[in-house]
Formats: structure tokens, C-alpha cells, sequence
């Protein structure tokens, strides 16, 4: 797996640039990118997706396959560096305890794991803001993070109007 997805990517996609009834190619390219393995998704995150009540809940659940098992040792391992980092840290307490409630720590534990490129769009912050983010947690770990306009940059997908569609 060489990218790992973040559930806002999903959700912002399905929201603003990608909705699947106008841009199907999106999802359709993330079926055959999930089948060939460059880009996934953990199980954590499978899971949050499938909790909504739209269409991409029922996108999700129709692919549970797409979201891979993170509960591993290695990533369990990886994980607990995590959050002894952030505990140790002075974050706000209710950011930092939300951020490790949910499938970032994971996420983040499993790309190290794997040697993968986390794909969120998260923003990094400064450290004096006191917020958790994935891409300042990224860089601490050395995991490469970048959005999804950056992935797609570099997998340079091409989505098509059929002949019908103009």
C-alpha cells in the first residue's frame, strides 16, 4: 500500500469535487487503486465512513475489503510511541483526548508501518495553536503526508466526459 486515506478525504471528495453522482470516475478510480493496492484505507476508517447515513456509508460498507487490518504488532507498537508522544505533549486536553478517540493514531501508526504516504487534509499548525494534527504527528514520526490534490498530482488519474456528456 503506498498511500493511506483519511476519512475527511472520502467525505470532502463525496461533499465538494468528487460527488459520486456527478464524478463516478473518482470512485471507480479508487475501486481499481484499492484492487491494485496503491491506495487504501484502515479498518478504523472503514468503519467511521460506514457509521454515516448517506451514500458514501453505503460505498463503504459495499467495500469493506478496501480497509485494511491495522491491529497488527507492529502498528500496535507504533501506536503506543504515538500516544506516549502526545500525552507527554502540551496539547489541549479535549483536542488531544478526541485525536486519540479516533482512527488518526492508527492511521499514522500503520503508514509508518508500512512505508506509506498519509493522504488527509488536515493542515499542519503551530505547536502554540495546542492542537492535535495528523500532519504535525506525521512529521514528528517521519510519515510523509501529504492531500489529495497531491496524490492525484502524482498518480495523475485521467477522469473523461464521454462523447453523451457534451
Amino acid at each position: 500500500m503506498n498511500y493511506l486515506l483519511d476519512s475527511n478525504t472520502y467525505i470532502q471528495a463525496k461533499n465538494q469535487y468528487y460527488g459520486m453522482a456527478f464524478c463516478p470516475a473518482y470512485w471507480d478510480w479508487l475501486d481499481a487503486k484499492f484492487a491494485s493496492g496503491e491506495v487504501g484505507s484502515i479498518e478504523f476508517i472503514g468503519r467511521e465512513l460506514r457509521d454515516g447515513k448517506d451514500e458514501l456509508a453505503d460505498w463503504a460498507k459495499a467495500r469493506s475489503g478496501h480497509f485494511i487490518k491495522h491491529d497488527d504488532e507492529n502498528t500496535q507498537a507504533v501506536l503506543i510511541d504515538i500516544v506516549n508522544y502526545v500525552m507527554s505533549q502540551d496539547f489541549n486536553l479535549a483536542d488531544r483526548d478526541k485525536f486519540l478517540n479516533k482512527g488518526d493514531p492508527w492511521l499514522i501508526a500503520k503508514a509508518k508501518v508500512l512505508g506509506a504516504t498519509l493522504v488527509t487534509h488536515e493542515s499542519t499548525v503551530s505547536p502554540a495553536t495546542k492542537k492535535v494534527k495528523i500532519p504535525n504527528i506525521c512529521k514528528e514520526f517521519g510519515v510523509r503526508c501529504i492531500t489529495t490534490f497531491d496524490m492525484l498530482h502524482e498518480l495523475q488519474p485521467k477522469f473523461t466526459l464521454e462523447a453523451s456528456e457534451l
